[in-house]
């Protein structure tokens, strides 16, 4: 029987065991029956406990393992932890797997048409930093961690080269 941890986007944990070969399982020791037909590779048709849902998978990012889903039309974002990832935690261990990111290196040479942070400003992962212009396309650069802006090398109308530093964490 396979184990995992499902993290809701609203912080609500769901412990999932299932037999794939018994189409069985249990979420939080209430135990269910399902049945998975694939309509092609991002949607499906699943019947648990007679009931039927349409599944379209949305996006995942394997890296931080998270799924953003739809089910009958309604989106679901969570995290699904398995048993190694649960083994880190419980050691205190999870946090090692991140790495520190000192800086953001421009990916391709281009020209720096608007730089949207500060020195000292906090930005979470995801947030734009700058918006780099390389063959007449405009690149939003995001920022690769959480932080604080610590210095910024480069200025609005700079030519920069391909790993050239752009900001400093």
């Amino acid at each position: 029987m396979d184990e995992i941890k499902v993290i809701s986007e609203d912080k609500k944990e769901y412990q999932i065991s299932f037999d794939t070969n018994l189409n069985s399982g249990q979420i939080n020791s209430e135990q269910f029956n399902w049945d998975i037909v694939s309509i092609n590779e991002r949607t499906f048709h699943v019947l648990k406990n007679n009931k039927s849902y349409n599944v379209e998978l949305l996006k995942v990012n394997f890296d931080e393992k998270n799924y953003f889903i739809k089910i009958n039309g309604k989106k679901f974002k969570f995290t699904v932890q398995d048993k190694y990832d649960q083994l880190l935690k419980s050691l205190g261990l999870d946090s090692m797997a991140a790495t520190k990111v000192l800086n953001v290196k421009a990916p391709m040479p281009g020209l720096v048409i608007n730089i949207a942070v500060e020195v000292g400003q906090t930005v979470q992962k995801g947030d734009t930093l700058l918006i780099l212009e390389a063959m007449k396309m405009e690149n939003v650069i995001k920022s690769p961690t959480d932080g604080v802006i610590k210095s910024i090398v480069i200025k609005k109308g700079d030519a920069v080269e391909k790993n050239q530093v752009l900001i400093n964490f």
